[in-house]
């Protein structure tokens, strides 16, 4: 059974000591980043993702993570992220968004802080805003039909797409210098002030995804309705967003 540390930095040695007994002077840099590395941590719950930065040498020999997992086993430590520097710095205008996540929450465990100044481009980034946004609105199409359209199979898209949505209006307040707030009903609230469009659809997304409120078969229909014009008028105003 896996042991839930209460704070992330409690296995911090030991993810250390794990990964340089595989790497040794291979090993350039642990990051820990997303929910693990936020003040809203939940033990449990909150996944240990690691960013784990290897030379050249080491990340042709990538076996030898196996090593670093096994003996991180008893820890809800998932299987990390492996770069090097030259594949971050020839990555930021393909995954700006995947990068500006990354940077808005970390810790650097060991090594080189790669994260920090991190310039991320505000072309690069719209595109890839506009991007995401055609992609799950295509999905959230071909999701409906897959579903035959049924509230229950509508339940679950209008759940499981937010957190992506969640990810590009982050992108979005980035683009026009706005504060990006931690919660993601704030992140919904301030995206539709700076963006003016209706934030209603998006919080009762979350309260489908939550668990919160009480929605009909009706509504659940009315409101992927809605979900789909509001993201299609959304990407509309990213199409056309001048950097």
């Amino acid at each position: 059974m896996a042991r839930i540390p209460q704070r992330p930095e409690e296995i911090f040695p030991e993810v250390i000591g794990a990964f340089q007994q595989a790497f040794g002077q291979d090993l350039l840099s642990v990051i820990l980043y997303g929910s693990g590395a936020g003040g809203d941590y939940i033990p449990g719950k909150s996944d240990l993702n690691l960013l784990v930065v290897l030379t050249e040498k080491g990340i042709d020999e990538i076996g030898r993570t196996l090593l670093a997992l096994k003996l991180l086993k008893k820890y809800p430590v998932a299987a990390p992220l492996l770069m090097t520097k030259a594949f971050i710095g020839a990555s930021l205008d393909a995954y700006p968004l995947e990068f500006l996540d990354m940077k808005r929450r970390y810790i650097l465990v060991f090594g080189e802080d790669v994260l920090n100044g991190l310039a991320i481009d505000a072309d690069s980034l719209r595109l890839q805003c506009e991007r995401e946004l055609k992609a799950k609105i295509l999905l959230l199409r071909r999701g409906f039909l897959e579903g035959r359209g049924r509230t229950r199979a509508l339940r679950k898209l209008l759940g499981e797409s937010l957190s992506a949505f969640i990810a590009i209006f982050r992108g979005l307040l980035y683009l026009r210098d706005a504060a990006v707030p931690q919660n993601r009903r704030a992140i919904i609230t301030a995206a539709a002030e700076v963006f003016a469009f209706d934030p209603a659809v998006f919080l009762q997304c979350a309260d489908i995804r939550d668990g919160t409120g009480r929605f009909t078969d009706s509504d659940i229909r009315e409101i992927f309705q809605s979900y789909l014009r509001a993201a299609g008028h959304l990407c509309d105003r990213v199409d056309g967003m001048k950097c």
